[in-house]
């Protein structure tokens, strides 16, 4: 199978486990009727809440408004294409994993932008009384997919440094 293949998979994958979960969550277990940020768990590192996202990470770009919500999506789309474009052309596995891992959290994420206008956070990472961040496992899928793409970047990049030559004598 080439990388593509394989990141295929991987969006396909990061795609379907977000959405069940968000499914789950939201309909099976009733968060649509949960406050805010209560703790229906807590761990001491991971509560699961209800978060409502308007924006992207960390709500920055908060898109209260349809015309808003229209730019968040079609910056979603474009993203999606180019990442998309990339992942066609990948030569490496950990190069299309990585972008099929980022590819399929982009996707969860346009998905409920799409249905609810806004994206569906649950697991409230914290630690010592210090709050990190609100996501969901298609940010958890972009995250594990951008660290790939890092390590592929560094494993490339060795690749390309010319040997060392020696000075004539």
């Amino acid at each position: 199978m080439m990388p593509r293949d394989w990141g295929l998979i991987a969006a396909a994958g990061a795609l379907l486990v977000d959405q069940a979960s968000k499914i789950l969550l939201l309909y099976a277990f009733g968060f649509f009727t949960l406050a805010p940020g209560v703790p229906v768990v807590s761990t001491p590192l991971v509560d699961v809440v209800m978060a409502w996202n308007p924006g992207v990470s960390f709500s920055f770009l908060a898109a209260h408004s349809t015309l808003g919500i229209v730019f968040l999506i079609l910056v979603a789309i474009a993203g999606i294409g180019g990442l998309g474009a990339w992942l066609w052309n990948a030569a490496r596995l950990w190069l299309g994993v990585g972008l099929g891992l980022v590819i399929g959290g982009a996707l969860g994420n346009l998905v409920d932008r799409l249905v609810y206008g806004r994206v569906a956070d649950f697991f409230d990472v914290h630690l010592m009384g210090h709050g990190f961040f609100v996501c969901n496992l298609a940010d958890v899928a972009i995250s594990a997919g951008v660290l790939l793409l890092l390590l592929d970047m560094m494993a490339d990049s060795g690749a390309r440094v010319p040997p060392v030559q020696r000075e004539a004598e």
